[in-house]
């Protein structure tokens, strides 16, 4: 049984390694161990080429966390805490996500990649929610996840996921959705009241979390997502590469 093949989206920032420090498309190992560990075959999808022309080679895409979306993509000013904003990615995420959309692709976003597809949906986001909620315990402190218990809506395929109606989620973002995007479902919320969770109606497996469930031992949301895409894979059409001209 082939595995399912499952991109994911990362950043290009400059890196050190060995002797080297360069520029790097680079992406933290537990999104790669955990699509692995699912049964998936993960790839590394760097903001470059043509996103749209991704979609024949791929069975489910991950959105992975990043730094801030430009706020003109969703019609405001920045923020003065706005920052880490990269043009290139955002050009690519946000074609890439339209289109996965689109052609109902598998997809997952976690904590940027909630926020590319909220912006996609023509929503919008708090630029610093610190300023909302009162408080930085999404955020606590530089290169450290903080931990943050959330209430799942009853019914949410979010929910029937991780079998539970709360779940203690690990956390680092400054941003959140404020209006939600066209079809989106709000299936999460923090104690305060941020938004945690949506998934999109009417499409076949499209939901986003605000948190980084990569960074937990277990990740039921990723094995999902590579469930889902092998079921697509094993439906007597062949699943979703194989109904794409030219495959």
């Amino acid at each position: 049984m082939s595995r399912p093949v499952i991109g994911i989206t990362c950043y290009v920032e400059p890196a050190r390694f060995t002797v080297w420090e360069t520029a790097a498309a680079l992406l933290p190992y537990g999104y790669v161990d955990h699509v692995l560990r699912a049964g998936g075959q993960p790839v590394i999808l760097p903001p470059a080429g043509d996103p749209a022309g991704l979609l024949g080679r791929l069975d489910g895409l991950v959105l992975a966390g990043g730094g801030d979306i430009d706020p003109a993509r969703y019609g405001q000013a920045p923020h003065d805490r706005t920052g880490y904003v990269r043009k290139a990615r955002d050009d690519f995420e946000l074609h890439l996500a339209a289109a996965a959309l689109g052609a109902g692709l598998p997809l997952l976003g976690i904590c940027r990649g909630l926020q590319i597809l909220n912006t996609v949906l023509g929503g919008t986001l708090h630029q610093h929610l610190p300023d909302v909620v009162g408080h930085s315990g999404h955020s606590p402190a530089p290169g450290r996840f903080g931990r943050t218990p959330v209430r799942l809506a009853h019914g949410s395929r979010t929910a029937e996921i991780l079998g539970a109606g709360t779940a203690d989620v690990a956390c680092h973002h400054h941003q959140a959705a404020d209006r939600v995007g066209d079809g989106l479902a709000v299936t999460a919320r923090s104690e305060d009241g941020a938004v945690e969770a949506v998934e999109l109606a009417g499409h076949p497996f499209a939901l986003a979390v605000q948190w980084h469930p990569e960074a937990d031992d277990e990740c039921a949301l990723l094995a999902a997502l590579v469930d889902r895409a092998r079921d697509a894979t094993e439906s007597p059409g062949g699943g979703f590469r194989s109904a794409v001209p030219g495959r």
